[in-house]
Formats: C-alpha cells, sequence, structure tokens
C-alpha cells in the first residue's frame, strides 16, 4: 500500500515582537518573546519523534519582511536537527515574509526546499519509492490579491498530489483577502491534500481531500486565544489520518465570570482564584483576560479596593509559577447597566452627550498618531467595525463613571 507521512504547519511568525506586553515581569515577557522558537522546538521534535516523510511550512515563517538575524538563526538550527534525519521541508512565504522584503539573508541546510514566486511543483521520493508531487508558490510582495490556484496544475505520475496555499478561502472575513480562492476551487484540482496558510485559528474545510488551516504555532494577541499547533497527516491508498500536535508554549486565553452571587471583596478574589486553577496547564504559562460581570459592592471601601488592588492580588506569585496564570486585561462590570433612559431624565447634558456619541465619526482621526508613530505603524492593524464600536462603548462607560464621580 503506498503511504506518506509528514507535518503541516504554517504562520510560525518567529521573533513576534508581542507588542503591549512590556508591563509583564522580565522571566513572563521573556518566555512570551521566545515561544515562538519554543514552538518551532516542538515542530521539529515531533517531526523526529514520528519519524515523518517530509515537513510543509505554509507561509508566514518570519514575522516581518525584514526576517531577523536571530529567527533565521533559529529556524536554520532546527532545520539542521531535520537534515540529520534526512527530513526535507517544503516552504511557501507568505504575506508578512515576502520576496520583496529587505533582510541580510542565512543560508539555509540543503534539506529546505523554498518555492518561488510562480506556482511550481516539486518532486519527493520516499525511502519507499513513493512519489509525492507539491505545488505551491511564495509571495513576490505583501499584497497577492488575485487567484492564484487558476495556476494550480496537476501533473500526473505520483502517487499523491499535494497543494500547499497561503491565502483566504472565500468565506472568511477575519483576515486579508489575500490569494483567494474557494473550496470549490481546490476540489476542482483533485489533489489528495491542500495544506493551508494565513488563517490563525485551526479548520478544517473539508476531510475529503482534507483541505486544512492548522492555525498558528504559537498565539500572539489576546484574540488568538487556546491551544496552537500543527497536524501529523499519514495519507495512503485508502484514507487520510490526522493528528493535532499542541506547540504553544504560552496560551492566551479569556473567560467572563458571572459574579453575581459574590457580595464582598472576599468572596470574589475567591471567585478568581478558582477561575485562575481551574485555567492553569502544566508545563504551560497563561495570559488571560478576565471579564467579571454582575459586579455590586455596597461597602464603598471594598469597591475601592476592588478597583484599585484586585488585579495586584491575583497576579502576586505568579511570576514564581512556571505554569504561570498572568491576568493581562481584568474587566469589571457593575450590576448597573449604563441605562441611557435614566440618564437623560437626570440631566439634559446626558441627552446631548449620548447623541455626539451615538454620531461620532472621528475614531478613525482620533488614534492616528498610534498608527503614525514608528512602532504602531509597523505593528497595529486595522479596527474591524466590532472593535470600533466596542471601543466606542468602553470610551463611553469611562466618562459616564467619571462624571459620577
Amino acid at each position: 500500500m503506498k503511504q506518506i507521512s509528514f507535518i503541516h504547519a504554517a504562520d510560525l511568525h518567529l521573533d513576534s515582537p508581542m507588542v503591549g506586553l512590556k508591563h509583564l515581569p522580565a522571566n513572563i515577557l521573556s518566555r512570551v518573546r521566545e515561544s515562538t522558537f519554543t514552538a518551532l522546538r516542538k515542530l521539529t521534535a515531533a517531526a523526529i519523534e514520528n519519524n515523518v516523510d517530509f515537513v510543509i511550512l505554509a507561509g508566514d515563517l518570519y514575522d516581518g519582511e525584514d526576517r531577523s538575524i536571530r529567527a533565521q538563526s533559529r529556524f536554520r538550527n532546527e532545520m539542521q536537527k531535520l537534515s540529520q534525519k534526512d527530513i526535507p521541508v517544503y516552504v511557501i512565504h507568505g504575506n508578512h515574509d515576502h520576496l520583496s522584503g529587505s533582510w541580510v539573508n542565512l543560508d539555509m541546510p540543503s534539506n529546505v526546499h523554498f518555492f518561488g514566486s510562480d506556482v511550481e511543483m516539486k518532486v519527493f521520493h520516499s525511502k519507499r519509492g513513493d512519489t509525492v508531487h507539491l505545488y505551491g508558490f511564495s509571495y513576490i510582495q505583501r499584497h497577492i490579491l488575485d487567484k492564484r490556484i487558476e495556476h494550480y496544475q496537476k501533473q500526473d505520475s505520483a502517487d499523491f498530489h499535494i497543494g500547499i496555499l497561503h491565502g483566504n478561502e472565500g468565506g472568511g472575513t477575519d483576515h486579508d483577502n489575500y490569494a483567494p480562492f474557494s473550496i470549490k476551487d481546490l476540489l476542482e484540482k483533485e489533489f489528495d491534500y491542500w495544506a493551508l496558510g494565513h488563517i490563525h485559528k485551526r479548520a478544517i474545510l473539508t476531510e475529503t481531500p482534507p483541505i486544512i488551516y492548522p492555525g498558528n504555532l504559537q498565539g500572539r494577541n489576546r484574540k488568538e486565544t487556546g491551544v496552537k499547533g500543527c497536524y501529523h497527516i499519514t495519507l495512503n491508498d485508502l484514507e487520510a489520518k490526522k493528528e493535532f500536535i499542541e506547540t504553544s508554549d504560552v496560551l492566551w486565553e479569556e473567560v467572563t465570570v458571572d459574579a453575581a452571587s459574590a457580595q464582598s471583596f472576599q468572596e470574589i478574589f475567591q471567585l478568581c482564584q478558582l477561575t485562575i486553577e481551574r485555567l492553569r496547564k502544566a508545563g504551560l504559562g497563561t495570559l488571560l483576560t478576565l471579564n467579571l460581570k454582575n459586579v455590586h459592592i455596597n461597602d464603598f471601601q471594598e469597591k475601592k479596593i476592588l478597583d484599585t488592588e484586585l488585579l495586584e492580588l491575583l497576579i502576586d506569585y505568579e511570576n514564581e509559577e512556571e505554569a504561570f496564570v498572568w491576568v493581562v486585561n481584568l474587566n469589571l462590570e457593575d450590576h448597573q447597566q449604563l441605562d441611557r433612559k435614566k440618564l437623560t431624565n437626570e440631566a439634559d447634558f446626558y441627552t446631548e452627550l449620548f447623541a455626539t456619541i451615538d454620531d461620532y465619526q472621528n475614531l478613525e482621526a482620533a488614534i492616528a498618531p498610534l498608527y503614525q508613530h514608528q512602532l504602531g505603524r509597523k505593528y497595529l492593524t486595522s479596527l474591524s467595525e466590532e472593535e470600533q464600536k466596542e471601543l466606542l462603548g468602553k470610551a463611553e462607560k469611562l466618562l459616564i463613571g467619571l462624571l459620577y464621580q
């Protein structure tokens, strides 16, 4: 029976700067910034342990077009480990690490095969005599908006055909619509497997043939929650076996806790502690956004402590834990929701204020200085419509709270 085994990973984003986390303790910040490299080492170890035939990396190896020397050096070291085990690696570059960037290049071991800017086919021969045709292309520039799928043409005389594509499936709106395609487009090619990249959330688009986004190896912000990793795939004449391999060293999580039953600071503190212990995972760090809703404390002094000292208490000693759970965002939502009607009855001022908020059209201008800043321009992504609404809502609550004080 014909059979091949390989690792499919994508969106490594090596040496990602992990912006906005400078407030973390030095040891935790160092671990977070090292996490993309830790994830790569776990990938390499899995490839060797499973004795795979080859590895596929479906784009965005590096976080930026400048490809830091540090990132290239770490990548080369891991590729040398695979070379020693005679495991080839097939690589395409995506929109983040496109070919037109400017960088000081480090040569890679001969087992690493890069695809060029045009769709091309590379041939792999296994030790058992099986032949695989792999098809793919690297981004020549950051913005590839045309349907490159049209250039993937199956060439016969192989036992297995695998497409490698860094792009956006037509139904997805969470990512930029680079190298767009539809599932129908891929099925028409009659390949045995599609190794996708670009979407950081794990997704199996079809089972037969497998069309898979493995997600990224390591979450980099609060939007990329949960365990991250890659797939170990085994293809034969009859079936495709899929095993997800966890590679993330630091997890991003967000939970909402109903604090309606808590009547004192002590009870809220204990509720938070129970949540943190439930999320703690052996050997892994966790960066947590903790939302407390229906918070209500009558005692003024306890409420003041809740606002000023709860976060500090929750993270106390966490920097000494290998399996730390560090609360990076703590949001308290009073059980008394913002009642616009009630406020407008109190004073005409609120009527004018809410009208101004509802008609506010200058959000982009207000946050423009962030995007004009050298670092902001490099790392910040544009806000979605939902995120803009969320930002305005938070601003409204903050303003009302300050007015009441």
